[in-house]
C-alpha cells in the first residue's frame, strides 16, 4: 500500500467518490464523518494527508484541524468548502492547512496535488 489519506467530510457521496478514486491510485483511504472520527482515525492509523471539508456539524474544520497538528504537526493537510470564506481558510492556512479546493473540486487537480504532497508515483492505468 502507499501513502495513507484520511478523508474528513460529512457528505457520504464525497467520501464515497474520493475513497475510490485515491484507492485506485494506490492509496490507503480512511474516511470519516465528523470531527470525532477523524481524530480517532489520526491517532490510530496516523495518516499522511488529510483532506479535509471546512464545514463539519460538531466540529468545525478549523477546530479538526488543530486536533489534527497538536497530535502529529507532520500531517499535511488539505482543505475543501463550499464556501467561500476567506477569514476562515486565512486562519486554517495559519494553522498548517497546505492548500484549498473550492467545491465543486476538480477531479484531475485535487489528484496531483495529493500526488505531490506524498510523494506518490503516478497510477500506471
Amino acid at each position: 500500500m502507499g501513502s495513507k489519506l484520511l478523508i474528513v467530510d460529512d457528505q457520504y457521496g464525497i467520501r464515497l467518490l474520493l475513497h475510490e478514486i485515491f484507492k485506485k491510485e494506490g492509496y490507503e483511504v480512511f474516511q470519516a464523518a465528523n470531527g470525532f472520527q477523524a481524530i480517532d482515525i489520526v491517532v490510530k492509523d496516523c495518516p499522511d494527508l488529510v483532506i479535509l471539508d471546512m464545514k463539519i456539524p460538531g466540529m468545525d474544520g478549523v477546530e479538526i484541524l488543530k486536533r489534527i497538528k497538536e497530535i502529529n504537526k507532520d500531517i499535511k493537510v488539505i482543505l475543501m468548502t463550499a464556501y467561500g470564506e476567506l477569514d476562515i481558510i486565512e486562519e486554517a492556512k495559519k494553522l498548517g492547512a497546505l492548500q484549498y479546493f473550492p467545491k465543486p473540486f476538480d477531479i484531475d487537480e485535487i489528484k496531483k496535488v495529493v500526488r505531490e504532497y506524498t510523494s506518490q508515483p503516478q497510477s500506471q492505468q
